[in-house]
């Protein structure tokens, strides 16, 4: 599958995977298999993350707490990892609704509550419930700028979620900072450029105003 050719370039000029990034990759397509000229085994080669990473699935459950419908599907160290995972699970499109993708650093749960969330928010996209090649895409491309470090504040980034829903679907960008408002606008400022996403369509909300309110009537603090 082709990716973002933007978000490749981006890529390509500031993280150490320019040269591990594969622009189409196969199933079984694990990792590179270093040659060997004496006869012995190839030993796979493998591209770490700078960051470790975990998915998270929530299953929608209405029987069970939200903490019991949460479950840890794979932890993520290396290129290889991302995407043998990527292309055995099922796309953001295909879920049912309710459910939702996360993507978080090691260590960090995609709640609120969690000590490296609670101080700060997110940037907030909808997506047309009819635009699930766009809906893939755009998670697709997310989930490469946050394991390529492509933001000049990557030490801000937490993880994205991705909620299915009956009427628009959500992806959020979690920030650790609320206050850090450079910060904030960078990484709202990249989003937009490399996701190709149209004005005002991309809003950062705090964490701690959407605990107190319903989702419709949360302050944006920030919009581009």
């Amino acid at each position: 599958m082709m990716v973002s050719a933007q978000v490749q370039a981006g890529v390509e000029e500031t993280s150490k995977m320019q040269q591990q990034m594969p622009k189409e990759q196969n199933d079984d397509s694990a990792g590179e298999e270093e040659k060997h000229t004496d006869g012995s085994s190839p030993r796979t080669v493998r591209h770490p993350l700078e960051n470790v990473w975990t998915l998270w699935y929530l299953e929608n459950d209405r029987t069970k707490h939200w903490k019991d419908m949460l479950s840890e599907v794979a932890k993520i160290d290396s290129v290889e990892t991302f995407w043998s995972l990527y292309y055995t699970i099922r796309r953001p499109s295909e879920l049912k609704v309710g459910c939702d993708y996360s993507m978080f650093k090691l260590g960090i749960k995609p709640m609120w509550e969690d000590e490296a969330n609670s101080k700060g928010g997110r940037w907030l996209i909808s997506v047309n419930k009819n635009s699930k090649a766009e809906l893939d895409r755009l998670w697709l491309d997310i989930l490469l700028m946050m394991t390529a470090r492509i933001f000049a504040n990557s030490e801000e980034i937490c993880g994205a979620v991705i909620n299915i829903r009956a009427k628009n679907n959500k992806i959020s960008v979690w920030t650790a900072n609320g206050s850090n408002k450079l910060a904030i606008l960078e990484i709202g400022q990249k989003l937009k450029l490399f996701l190709h996403l149209q004005s005002n369509n991309l809003q950062y909300q705090l964490h701690s105003d959407a605990m107190c309110k319903a989702n419709s009537s949360v302050k944006s603090i920030y919009t581009v």
